[in-house]
């Protein structure tokens, strides 16, 4: 039988907890916690945090909700209204026009007209099909830009470099950036959400925080498969009371309290304990804010919870209005289509189309109309997106193919003009031919609402400055009111 022998208290007299974790086991004690730590001691460099901080210039917004339509939504078939379709229906795009022919081969073949009428709206007089009715209605609360344009057509990279500025490299998210550069408004939530997050093109690259501290990458509510109504955040629910839990996290921080006046400052212990009391503030705010039951029946008819169609998403962006009401920096919201899937439709256009547009058009005309109502949209910014357009040509007959050299965003509030209109592309709607609007262009234009110049919000990594922007990006001033 094994004698077991008492430790001799005189060895460890006079050590820290980090060495005595390097010294049991032959050191592995602190090999796991250094993996434990593994991302948290980027936190503390130059001191950031999730704080307040101030801006480079005044700003027009102070949060922004990012809007993802998941797939490529069609902009000859939503807001860029152009007649040369209907009138050339069924005619073979001029040579002219398709320069790309060879380089991107989709099989195509000839014009396709719109499946649905298009009808100007407001004062402003801004085109619209009735595909999005009801966002079209609110058409004098937007800023339209008709010239976006991106150099890939396909979805991994092209919705990568709509979400991290980047095609093919790990760089962080641009809810990151804008975190890592405002801090957060709000002590008990993270400054970045984002809700159904889109899993199937880049993953969880989309909302990273890549070699940024992990502090600053999205957090998730719900996901593809599980409807926001049914989810809440992963590993949210306390497993001890109230109480008992903030016992634990106040022992822990005398413990760490202790250790730095007798050893000094330890940067990575530090970080780490800010994520246990953040999580701790998570466990008492998280339940209340995705309890939509305090809201008025108008207002859950308004973003369309009262149907069955619209309810989920309806539901997500009452939650992404909640979220900025207490503070939450970012809010992304992906929508990944209704019945007929993503807005991928090669084939069976109208259709498919129709059935994801009437699945959102009313939530998101509910989210601005909202918003204005509750004097939320002079200092939110909306932003509409998707990866790119939809070619002029039909493909498989009842389909369009992918397209990246034009397409159209929408903007909101935040600082930028109203029932505006920016930018233009050709009669066929194939290039962006006036004023065209890169993805660092848009980029840049966001922080710069934020009160952030572009050029200087950089975070040095390997040796390397690097920015959301990277080399490119310019303010595109003239949307800006």
């Amino acid at each position: 039988m094994t004698e077991t022998r008492p430790i001799d208290r005189r060895l460890l007299a006079g050590l820290s907890r980090r060495e005595w974790l390097d010294r049991a086991g032959c050191g592995f004690g602190g090999l796991a916690f250094s993996a434990l730590a593994t991302g948290e001691s980027l936190a503390a460099t130059a001191d950031r945090s999730l704080t307040v901080r101030t801006t480079h210039f005044p700003a027009r917004a102070k949060q922004v909700i990012f809007l993802y339509m998941h797939g490529g939504c069609s902009h000859i078939d939503s807001w860029d209204h152009k007649p040369a379709l209907v009138a050339r229906d069924g005619q073979t795009l001029p040579q002219s026009v398709n320069t790309d022919r060879n380089k991107f081969n989709q099989g195509l073949a000839r014009i396709m007209q719109p499946p649905w009428r298009f009808r100007q709206y407001g004062d402003s007089g801004s085109w619209g099909s009735d595909l999005f009715p009801e966002i079209s209605a609110r058409a004098d609360d937007l800023c339209f830009l008709y010239s976006m344009y991106s150099n890939n057509n396909a979805h991994t990279p092209a919705t990568l470099e709509l979400h991290t500025g980047s095609q093919t490299l790990m760089r962080p998210s641009v809810g990151s950036w804008v975190t890592y550069g405002l801090g957060s408004r709000c002590d008990n939530l993270p400054g970045f959400v984002t809700i159904c997050p889109p899993l199937t093109y880049g993953g969880q690259r989309n909302f990273g925080a890549a070699f940024l501290p992990a502090v600053y990458q999205g957090t998730m509510v719900g996901t593809n498969r599980l409807p926001v109504a049914k989810a809440e955040i992963r590993n949210i629910t306390a497993v001890r009371s109230a109480r008992e839990q903030r016992r634990l996290i106040d022992f822990i921080a005398a413990g760490n309290s202790e250790q730095q006046q007798r050893d000094g400052r330890d940067s990575t212990l530090e970080a780490r304990i800010a994520s246990f009391e953040l999580a701790f503030r998570m466990q008492q705010a998280v339940p209340e804010v995705l309890d939509i039951s305090e809201e008025t029946p108008a207002t859950r008819r308004l973003y369309g919870i009262d149907d069955k169609l619209t309810e989920n998403y309806g539901r997500e962006l009452l939650l992404a209005r909640r979220m900025i009401e207490r503070g939450v920096r970012f809010v992304h919201v992906a929508h990944t289509g209704g019945r007929g899937g993503r807005w991928d439709q090669h084939s069976a256009l109208k259709k498919r189309h129709q059935e994801n547009a009437r699945s959102c058009d009313r939530p998101i005309a509910g989210l601005v109309q909202d918003l204005k109502q509750r004097g939320l949209l002079d200092d939110t910014l909306v932003v509409w997106s998707t990866e790119f357009g939809r070619t002029p040509e039909r493909q498989n007959t009842t389909g369009r193919g992918h397209h990246a050299q034009g397409f159209t965003f929408w903007l909101a509030g935040g600082g930028v003009k109203t029932g505006f209109g920016y930018g233009a592309t050709d009669e066929f709607g194939y290039h962006a031919t006036e004023n065209p609007v890169s993805i660092h262009d848009l980029h840049a234009t966001i922080l710069h609402l934020l009160g952030l110049d572009h050029t200087r919000l950089t975070y040095r990594y390997s040796g390397r400055d690097f920015r959301l922007t990277d080399i490119h990006g310019r303010v595109v001033s003239e949307i800006i009111a």
